[in-house]
């Protein structure tokens, strides 16, 4: 057999569909008793020293949690009453004794929701 240069490796290779490549490496990697593994994924391990990968969760429910009034504390006792469920001495308590949580529990798009009408409002707020 014809030893093939590596342009005409390359040539065959990009014929291929992605499914025969898949195939043809699984077959190289029986043949020769090796395991082809992604260029990142090695440095991706080495971080962890051979410790074991922990899958990582994204967050679904947040915490509104309102830093400060700002110069703006009316506007800012408005917007938390129009986002909760508090009379007006509640609403401003809570403003009064920032930091608190505001909403707990709540959904991405609600806490993002929330953030943006209360910093539009003056405050500060984080996002937990």
């Amino acid at each position: 057999m014809a030893k093939l240069s590596n342009e005409d490796l390359l040539s065959a290779f990009e014929e291929m569909t992605l499914l025969e490549l898949s195939e043809f490496v699984k077959l190289f990697e029986d043949k020769f008793d090796v395991e082809a593994a992604a260029p990142a994924a090695a440095v991706v391990a080495a971080p962890g020293a051979g410790a074991p990968e922990e899958e990582v969760e994204e967050q679904s429910e947040f915490d509104v949690v309102l830093e400060s009034a700002g110069d703006k504390k009316i506007q800012v006792i408005k917007e938390v009453r129009g986002l909760t469920s508090l009379g007006l001495k509640e609403a401003k308590d809570l403003v009064d004794n920032a930091p608190k949580p505001l909403m707990e529990g709540v959904s991405k798009d609600n806490a993002d929701k929330a953030k943006e009408a209360l910093e539009g409002a003056g405050a500060t707020v984080t996002l937990k």
